[in-house]
């Protein structure tokens, strides 16, 4: 199984002066704020980010597997200093990129951004001066416009979770069935290689023998909270004997469903999965 790597392709940062300087309108590689990896520039008033600036910083949250919510103004009744269709980004640490209002607006929104990231729901929020209570229903929240500026706003808050992340062993067909039934739940799935990212909720080792300790012992070591080994008993208890935490591999892994193509113990797999982890 071969991995995908994204890289993100550099955007360079217009200066404002001076040959390479701020005046010169020549793109700049060489800023401190310019970030390489992404090809981002990270310097500026943040309610000065563009539409396109916006999506690139999304893109690279993406590739970071960081999660964030995206604010989308749909509805903007004067005065107000936001129009509908204005967009913001807002990150797990509170940053906010973008415009979607005044100060008491971003106030509201970062406090709700941050709350529906704990929860992964979507909301839409409603800024009122005519709110005098907060009110919170399934996918509404309702909250006081405390400026003097008044104005009412509506913005829907879309949080942006990183998919599930799955790391699979091996290049047989039941590896190959892992990853397609992965993909096929919206899961992320990628092969042996790199290091286990810290967030990656499961391991399966699908390799037939081949590598079964190490990688083993690297999902144990982690902590991930889902290890299975695709083995029949007799050799899984072999495999597992002398290993530390061996108790905490699935294995068999899978529930029994009778499961007897590659595809169907690739359903059974996650069944057991998605049981222990939502259940």
């Amino acid at each position: 199984m071969t991995d995908i790597h994204i890289t993100p392709r550099p955007r360079p940062r217009r200066d404002t002066a001076g040959a390479g300087g701020p005046a010169s309108g020549l793109p700049s590689f060489d800023h401190p704020s310019f970030d390489h990896e992404s090809g981002i520039d990270l310097v500026g008033d943040p309610s000065l980010i563009g539409r396109a600036d916006l999506h690139a910083t999304a893109r690279h949250l993406d590739v970071r597997r960081e999660p964030y919510v995206m604010a989308t103004v749909v509805r903007a009744q004067r005065p107000t200093s936001a129009k509908a269709g204005d967009r913001a980004l807002v990150r797990a640490d509170g940053t906010i990129e973008g415009f979607v209002g005044g100060h008491c607006a971003t106030h509201t929104v970062r406090t709700q951004s941050l709350r529906l990231l704990e929860t992964g729901s979507a909301a839409l929020l409603r800024i009122s001066p005519e709110t005098t209570e907060q009110v919170e229903e399934e996918g509404f929240v309702n909250v006081g416009q405390p400026c003097l500026s008044g104005g009412t706003l509506e913005i829907f808050l879309e949080p942006v979770i990183p998919p599930v992340l799955v790391r699979v062993h091996g290049q047989g067909p039941i590896a190959r069935a892992l990853a397609d039934v992965g993909a096929a739940l919206g899961y992320q799935v990628e092969g042996a290689g790199d290091p286990l990212a810290p967030d990656t909720s499961a391991v399966v080792v699908a390799s037939h023998g081949v590598d079964e300790l190490p990688a083993l012992r690297a999902a144990l070591d982690a902590a991930v909270p889902y290890v299975g080994l695709i083995a029949s008993r007799k050799r899984a208890a072999s495999v597992l004997t002398n290993l530390p935490g061996g108790d905490r591999v699935h294995s068999p892994a899978g529930l029994n469903l009778g499961a007897r193509t590659p595809g169907e113990v690739a359903l059974s797999v996650y069944a057991q999965f998605v049981t222990l982890t939502r259940g």
